[in-house]
């Protein structure tokens, strides 16, 4: 895809302010009405925009439809695990569920940072890079993250549980919704539990709940003023669904179908039904490229997502570190926001593809390639950590987790891991035998 040279618009935005104070100093009349043009102006190009017509070819091939998703599958092995195992599930659903608090943790307060400052910060610390465990000190300790955590709660002297995050935050969500509507739930039934449990939202979350909160049922509160539909809000929620159907990829996208739907639209749904139906092999596969060849076949083959998932795969053979791999993404997606889903969905794919089943240096690698690191840091954790299982995960990765889970969610402060794990066990039993 090519994307539009773009006209500095930050720029002009600031330049626009400053001379309506410089005039307003100057004792000049008229500025309103200026401000009320351009302001107009703006509005009518992003009206323009919304009307112009898509490509009706690749709309074809990019349904936003779940019977229509499921035509353009290719074939896949769609149900796994036939029986129940609780032994082996309890081993690999704590070790996907720590490794996803681990990636994020780790990545969460570096989010968004370029890899040289990165670099630096490591070597003022003295930490090594890439990290091989928590960061031994944060720049500003005091500050809080999501109105809960101070930054301080990220490193690893100063944590005492896994400190909160949206990406952990939609991944107990997850289990709410489907402990208060069942496995069957559908997209309406997502928008009442976010009414009832999300205090706030980033991006195309934001818009969905504000949606919400207007009226609009889920089934329609991500089509509204929503630039957003294709970002990566939707895959950070994948995990819930590949937990509760292990060995189930089919049934894993689609809840993670139903649950993208509030806040997304084509690609962005396929990025939360990729990589639920990944997680949902990862517990069956031994090797994390198979658990994304697997999650392949549950999305239209022809999407823009399963083709650059396809591309990445071929890419990251000659691939072999984080700079290689950013290097590569920010070659192939010019242009593209660094919190699309695909560009980072790639990033993911080449961390595993470098790190194995070597679960540091997974999640080490796809942090230091930095864009929204600690989503794509938390997802590769998961299933990295289905694979090898909790015995596969150094201990310093959860030893001061202490058996908590620190969380916004309204009237959920906290949770207890042990709790979580016999929570998803119970819907994984009833998954797969019902």
């Amino acid at each position: 895809m090519k994307y539009p040279e773009l006209p500095n618009y930050s720029e002009l935005g600031k330049k626009l302010v400053e001379y309506s104070r410089l005039k307003a100093e100057y004792g000049s009349t008229g500025i309103e009405a200026v401000l009320s043009e351009a302001e107009q102006a703006l509005k009518n190009a992003i009206d323009k925009l919304i009307a112009l017509p898509v490509d009706p070819v690749l709309q074809a091939k990019e349904p936003n439809c779940l019977k229509e998703i499921k035509k353009l599958r290719p074939e896949g092995p769609r149900k796994i695990w036939k029986t129940f195992d609780r032994d082996l599930y309890i081993e690999k659903l704590s070790g996907a569920m720590l490794g996803r608090f681990a990636g994020c943790t780790l990545g969460a307060i570096v989010e968004f940072w370029e890899i040289e400052e990165m670099e630096k910060w490591a070597k003022h610390t003295g930490d090594q890079f890439p990290p091989v465990d928590y960061w031994s000190a944060a720049k500003v300790p005091y500050a809080l993250r999501y109105q809960k955590s101070p930054c301080s709660a990220y490193t690893r002297d100063g944590m005492d549980g896994v400190p909160v995050d949206d990406d952990i935050a939609y991944t107990l969500l997850g289990l709410l919704i489907a402990e208060e509507f069942g496995l069957n739930f559908n997209s309406d039934d997502v928008g009442k539990a976010w009414l009832k449990y999300l205090p706030y939202a980033c991006t195309a979350e934001h818009v969905a709940l504000e949606n919400l909160k207007a009226g609009i049922p889920g089934s329609k509160s991500a089509d509204y003023d929503n630039p957003y539909c294709e970002w990566i809000g939707a895959d950070i929620r994948s995990d819930p669904w590949g937990y509760i159907a292990p060995g189930y990829p089919e049934k894993a996208a689609e809840m993670a179908y139903y649950d993208a739907y509030v806040s997304h639209r084509r690609n962005g749904i396929y990025g939360e039904m990729f990589f639920s139906a990944a997680i949902a092999a990862a517990f069956t596969v031994d090797n994390p490229i198979d658990a994304i060849k697997i999650g392949l076949t549950e999305i239209p083959a022809e999407c823009n997502l399963a083709k650059e998932v396809a591309w990445a795969l071929e890419a990251g053979k000659d691939i072999k570190n984080y700079r290689d791999a950013r290097q590569a993404v920010e070659d192939h997606f010019k242009g593209m926001s660094g919190v699309h889903t695909i560009n980072n969905a790639c990033l993911t794919i080449f961390g595993l593809m470098i790190g194995g089943t070597d679960f540091t240096k997974v999640i080490s690698e796809v942090v230091a390639m930095g864009l929204d690191n600690d989503c794509t840091a938390a997802t590769a954790g998961s299933i990295v950590g289905a694979i090898v299982g909790k015995k596969g995960i150094p201990e310093h990765w959860y030893r001061k987790f202490n058996n908590k889970v620190v969380s916004y969610l309204i009237g959920h402060d906290s949770f207890r891991i042990d709790d979580l794990v016999e929570r998803f066990a119970k819907l994984a039993e009833k998954a797969l035998t019902e």
